[in-house]
């Protein structure tokens, strides 16, 4: 005899529950068997799941694939996703935490640089997808008064990101990509920090190595800062010009005078 009906979301926690975790519970109850047993006809539907999850994955960061290999790469994402199972039908989302993940995995313990090689391969991921927004437009800022310029907070552009590492993540990614292993062999991981601005342009994203004052400067600015905090905090004679190159990248896309709208 079967059990009483599960209601339609109480059927559908289960079946997410099966599928991750391997848990079927009570649902093969509910399962025609068809000349197909009720676990193996479950079975399917899990290995498919699964291997659809493990492949948005890699696609998210085909060069951490490349890093620790296939089977490697399998066995993590599939305890990523018992600890982080996708929330939304959007797969490019899924994955989003996985840098703090394998932070945190003991496996990966001895590569240190990896999470943040994953940090920058989602950073290029998300600018890759954002969407499209206005560029900033440089004549409402000639507009100010020379005085107010200073109250200037500017809004970042989405498909713009900054990232900080103690490792040489830039080269370990674009050597990894290019199946560069003359390359691979050079990179020296204590070299020190590196500080990366990832935009998009119209050829690509661009990821661009900046020095320490150039992407404090940018931080403060994407942070929300005014102008006159960031310079402030800035001791440099080309602090001009790279506010310059910032705007004609298209980094921003609007201004505010100290938080308050500008029209």
């Amino acid at each position: 005899m079967h059990p009483h009906p599960p209601t339609l979301l109480e059927l559908q926690r289960a079946i997410g529950q099966g599928l991750l975790h391997g848990v079927d519970g009570d649902m093969s109850a509910f399962v025609a068997e068809d000349g197909l047993a009720p676990q193996a006809r479950l079975g399917i539907y899990r290995n498919t799941a699964i291997g659809t999850l493990v492949t948005a994955l890699r696609l998210s960061y085909p060069a951490i694939h490349a890093l620790v290999g296939p089977e490697f790469f399998e066995g993590a994402a599939r305890l990523f996703m018992e600890d982080s199972p996708p929330r939304s039908a959007w797969l490019d989302r899924f994955g989003e935490t996985f840098p703090e993940f394998l932070a945190g995995l003991p496996q990966a313990a001895s590569l240190a640089y990896l999470p943040d090689t994953a940090r920058l391969e989602r950073a290029v991921n998300t600018v890759l997808h954002a969407p499209d927004a206005m560029s900033l437009d440089l004549a409402r800022l000639a507009q100010l008064e020379e005085a107010k310029r200073g109250e200037v907070c500017f809004t970042p552009h989405p498909a713009a990101r900054l990232l900080q590492s103690d490792f040489p993540i830039d080269v370990i990614w674009r050597a990894v990509l290019s199946g560069d292993d003359g390359a691979m062999g050079t990179i020296e991981l204590n070299a020190g920090p590196v500080w990366l601005l990832i935009h998009r342009t119209p050829s690509g994203v661009e990821v661009d190595r900046l020095s320490a004052w150039q992407w404090r400067f940018a931080a403060a600015l994407f942070a929300g800062r005014p102008l006159h905090a960031a310079l402030d905090e800035t001791r440099s004679p080309e602090t001009h010009a790279w506010l310059a190159t910032l705007l004609a990248s298209d980094c921003f896309t609007a201004i505010s005078l100290s938080g308050r709208p500008f029209d």
